[in-house]
């Protein structure tokens, strides 16, 4: 018997996000929480993909836990990454020193 490769993993039955697990191609199709989902990029492993959708402004769910909010409406199977998420985290670093160089000198 063929084995199936599971390419996400719902880490909590209240994340609104999924995490793959196993690098996928554009356009394919996956099934997960009772729900068929096309992706619209390559996912590689430990990226996040909207499960339902996301409204600009909504927290993103990670592990039952708020990790960020959405900087725009976000699909279900679009990658949910920097390009429309904020982190509601503090930053306890900069990368920049305190004349704004890149050496992170402080």
């Amino acid at each position: 018997m063929k084995q199936q490769l599971v390419h996400f993993v719902l880490l909590h039955p209240n994340d609104n996000v999924i995490v793959c697990c196993s690098d996928t191609v554009e356009n394919q199709n996956i099934s997960i929480a009772n729900q068929s989902i096309v992706l619209k990029t390559p996912i590689h492993v430990g990226h996040k993909v909207a499960l339902h959708p996301i409204a600009r402004g909504e927290k993103i769910i990670k592990y039952g836990v708020s990790i960020g909010s959405a900087t725009r409406d976000i699909q279900i199977g679009d990658h949910v990454h920097l390009n429309n998420v904020k982190s509601d985290y503090i930053a306890s670093h900069t990368r920049l020193g305190q004349n704004n160089d890149s050496e992170g000198k402080v």
